[in-house]
C-alpha cells in the first residue's frame, strides 16, 4: 500500500467521522432546543452545554485532520510528500507510517 493509498483511506475515514460527529452535534442542538433554554437553572443544561462543546471540539479536530490530509495529498501530487516543510529533509518512514499526514520531521516537530 502506498502513502497516497494511506492518505486516501485516512481522508475517507475522516470524512465519515466528521459526518457522524455532525449528526451527533445536530442531535444535541435539536435536543437542547426542545428543552429548557435556561442552562443556569436547568439541571440538564450544564450537561447539554458540555456535550455540545465537547462535540464542537471533536469536530474542529477532525476538520483540522482533514485539512492536514488534504495538504499531504497536495504535497504528494507535487512530489514533495515525505519532505519536511521546515528544513527540507526527509521525514522518517516510521513517522510517516504512524502519521501519514505529517508535515515535519521529528526534529522540527519538537
Amino acid at each position: 500500500m502506498t502513502a497516497v493509498d494511506d492518505l486516501t483511506r485516512t481522508r475517507a475515514e475522516t470524512l465519515a467521522h466528521i459526518a457522524a460527529l455532525t449528526a451527533e452535534f445536530d442531535g444535541v442542538v435539536a435536543a437542547s432546543a426542545s428543552s429548557n433554554a435556561d442552562d443556569e437553572h436547568d439541571p440538564e443544561g450544564a450537561t447539554i452545554a458540555f456535550e455540545r462543546q465537547q462535540l464542537a471540539a471533536l469536530l474542529e479536530q477532525a476538520r483540522q485532520r482533514l485539512a492536514d490530509v488534504d495538504a499531504a495529498l497536495a504535497r504528494a501530487a507535487t512530489g514533495d510528500y515525505g519532505r519536511c516543510v521546515e528544513c527540507g529533509r526527509e521525514i522518517a518512514p516510521e513517522r510517516l507510517a504512524a502519521r501519514p499526514q505529517a508535515r515535519t520531521c521529528i526534529a522540527c516537530a519538537r
